[in-house]
């Protein structure tokens, strides 16, 4: 007797009472609600699917050095072609504010001729400090200076870091892939100011990898030596930016996930009773109208 009190009493707890089969009316509207109700929210449901299986990415800005174990150093990738300048005149000098003067750099460089070899393809992987400085393009490192050296060009690639092959990521971390000067003043010089800003990109399992966006400016002119020659050169003067860039990958929460979903059922069967409700009401109301049953 006291087992079946106890059950007997714990159904006043049941929030979610039960309406008799024989108490209920179907109707064509009503299965034409549930009908579009189940189509609506399996496309909720597939949507909600979709963006909980994909990634996002999320940035931020903040002011520090995010690769500290590089040594201070960052990495530069360099591909150009002067297509009206020999192999043998062509060198790459570095220079910065620590000091560094380095004329004629050819570790990890490749040169390529181009136009039987009336041109060269200068291909590069240099180390640079994390200070103002520049590189520069030119004929400083050569044996014999040439009269008239042309340094029309175009500039395949310029990135800093590690390379980011991410398709969510955009940003200006080539900004001067594709830079032809070809139709310039032969014997112009280049500067290309930039303004690089280090990057910071981390994926789903937290590894981290080191990238350097920049901004570019340029002009042309003409310089002269102290001997008054014209000594063309292709600079590339850089500064940091104090502040860093982090993309860090993510997913959308489990929970989140259940909850949109609890909310997309919840809340298109409640508007679809109450829908249904309306559609219900306003009928019998016709019908006692039409049968002159309403006062």
């Amino acid at each position: 007797h006291l087992f079946y009190g106890w059950c007997f009493s714990s159904f006043r707890f049941d929030i979610y009472r039960k309406v008799p089969k024989d108490l209920t009316q179907p109707t064509y509207t009503g299965a034409i609600i549930s009908v579009c109700c189940c189509l609506f929210i399996l496309f909720l449901f597939l949507s909600e699917l979709t963006g909980f299986i994909a990634t996002e990415i999320v940035n931020e800005l903040y002011v520090d050095d995010p690769d500290k174990d590089s040594g201070g150093k960052i990495e530069v990738n360099l591909n150009i072609s002067l297509p009206n300048l020999h192999c043998e005149l062509v060198g790459l000098d570095i220079q910065d504010e620590m000091g560094r003067h380095e004329v004629g750099h050819i570790d990890n460089s490749m040169k390529i001729p181009l136009n039987n070899g009336d041109g060269c393809r200068f291909e590069g992987h240099f180390s640079i400090n994390k200070v103002p400085g520049n590189f520069h393009v030119s004929t400083h490192s050569a044996t014999a200076q040439p009269q008239n050296p042309d340094m029309t060009h175009v500039i395949h690639k310029l990135s800093f870091g590690d390379k980011l092959q991410v398709h969510n990521v955009h940003g200006a971390f080539n900004a001067l892939e594709g830079a032809d000067k070809l139709s310039s003043n032969p014997l112009a010089s280049h500067d290309y100011i930039l303004k690089i800003v280090p990057t910071v990109y981390e994926d789903m399992s937290g590894k981290q990898r080191y990238s350097y966006q920049y901004t570019v400016a340029n002009k042309e002119y003409v310089a002269y030596s102290h001997t008054g020659r014209i000594i063309p050169a292709i600079w590339f003067r850089y500064d940091l930016s104090p502040i860093t860039v982090k993309y860090t990958e993510r997913r959308q929460p489990l929970y989140r996930f259940i909850t949109s979903i609890c909310a997309i059922i919840g809340g298109t069967f409640t508007v679809a009773g109450i829908l249904d409700s309306c559609i219900f009401t306003a009928s019998e109301a016709w019908k006692k109208i039409q049968l002159g049953k309403m006062q």
